[in-house]
């Protein structure tokens, strides 16, 4: 078959016309036509029935623009990846995390490293921490984030840091008057939770239990990005991972010390065996400084003023 046919084929499945193909691709709707029999010729198959001029995919052309998109989409990542040699040489990197700290945390990284990135391509994806696993494993990222619960069996992990939750509240809550929030205060009020299965929501669970508290559950959800964004629409209260609280410090919520420690736990994560590049090196000194700058913040942010460290680089037993 000639690649050309396969193009048109293309093309025609993905307008809806004969018409709209021959228009985008700068030929004559005859010439379209041509080209579509050549191709049902070739194959030896009926791609499309033809009736009162209009062209009506059959099953087997909608089995084979599957085929033909999977080709099309590697090739575009192909020359994707040919304009961006091209441009940055081999200066690209491709990191990986999970929301909790690649949604707005690593953000603020990549600016802090703006004069480093003038020569690097930076591919940021933001997925869940098992994705971002099967992404090492697969060798497509050079750097990831990832949250202590899942495996790191075939990957190099190292602690970036611990945090310790801080109670996420509404503007003008009745909790917000309190300069240090209890579990016997939170069980008052609807509570946002991480899913059950979270090691965060075990730890959560077992702290709750030995102060005889039983929180009151209206919503379960995997993020603790989600989590604030149920708070801001004051569905509830939550405990969450300090460095999103920072994300949310200007978007109507106020936040609070948990008087117990409740701790989160990342990961930086690299391929085994791979030595790290020298930006993925300086992009982990930045992750270090960037967060001692918003957890300072943070922490000042709260009545009171400061209220003591919201995180540790170093590791901690419990």
């Amino acid at each position: 078959m000639l690649s050309r046919e396969i193009e048109i084929f293309r093309v025609v499945m993905t307008t809806g016309s004969a018409t709209k193909a021959a228009r985008l691709m700068n030929m004559s709707q005859p010439a379209i036509s041509q080209s579509l029999r050549r191709l049902e010729q070739s194959a030896g198959l009926a791609l499309f029935q033809r009736s009162a001029g209009k062209l009506l995919p059959t099953q087997e052309a909608q089995a084979l623009l599957k085929e033909v998109d999977r080709h099309f989409v590697g090739m575009e990542v192909i020359e994707q990846r040919l304009r961006a040699l091209r441009q940055f040489g081999v200066g690209r990197v491709r990191i990986a995390s999970f929301p909790g700290v690649g949604v707005g945390f690593l953000p603020r990284v990549l600016a802090d490293l703006s004069r480093e990135r003038e020569r690097t391509l930076v591919s940021l994806q933001i997925m869940g921490s098992a994705d971002v696993r099967k992404c090492l494993l697969s060798n497509e990222a050079e750097l990831g984030v990832v949250a202590d619960d899942v495996s790191t069996n075939g990957i190099e992990a190292t602690l970036f840091a611990h945090y310790f939750g801080v109670v996420a509240l509404p503007q003008g809550h009745a909790l917000a008057r309190h300069k240090r929030i209890t579990p016997a205060m939170l069980g008052k009020h609807p509570f946002i939770a991480l899913n059950p299965e979270d090691s965060v929501s075990l730890r959560l669970d077992r702290i709750c239990r030995n102060h005889g508290v039983e929180l009151r559950t209206v919503v379960e959800c995997p993020f603790t990005i989600s989590q604030c964004e149920l708070v801001r629409n004051k569905v509830g209260v939550a405990i969450v991972n300090p460095v999103t609280a920072y994300d949310y410090l200007h978007a109507g919520l106020v936040f609070r010390p948990f008087s117990e420690q409740l701790t989160y736990t990342s990961l930086t994560v690299q391929p085994a065996g791979q030595p790290a590049s020298s930006f993925v090196g300086m992009m982990l000194g930045a992750m270090r400084k960037r967060l001692e700058v918003d957890m300072h913040t943070l922490s000042h942010s709260m009545a009171g003023g400061d209220i003591g460290p919201l995180h540790s680089l170093t590791k901690i037993s419990g």
